[in-house]
């Protein structure tokens, strides 16, 4: 597991003493925001930018076995459900200010099935579809 909250304090440092722009770090994409909305874990803890509004935070997937998943915005639930079916892949999460714009990548890690040497990745059931 990697934390970025060194790199997190230090930008939000160059932010208060005026060195980096509020719209350096408020730039968060519509798509990131939506995310945010739709498949974001609300925290209780307030923006370090705006202070108005709530963090929300959202976790990305990747991985090669993923096929079309990978990059797919995932809630917890959903993480625990590819963890115990699906190989070695890996998370990013992101905490998103949907009032403001703030994000930055709080942690990176790995979830799934660790690969076993000789071994065939695992394949997920694909159903034929029925008319």
């Amino acid at each position: 597991m990697v934390d970025y909250a060194l790199q997190r304090r230090a930008l939000l440092a160059e932010v208060h003493a005026g060195r980096t722009g509020l719209f350096e770090v408020c730039d968060a994409s519509p798509y990131l925001s939506r995310a945010a909305k739709y498949h974001g874990e609300p925290t209780d803890s307030p923006c370090p930018i705006c202070r108005r509004e709530r963090l929300a935070l959202v976790s990305y997937v990747y991985g090669d076995g993923l096929g079309p998943v990978s990059g797919q915005a995932k809630t917890g639930r959903e993480l625990a459900r590819m963890d115990a079916a699906q190989d070695e892949f890996a998370v990013y999460t992101v905490e998103v200010c949907r009032g403001c714009g703030w994000n930055h990548l709080v942690t990176s890690y790995v979830l799934g099935a660790e690969p076993v040497p000789g071994r065939a990745p695992r394949r997920t059931r694909r159903r034929a579809a029925t008319e």
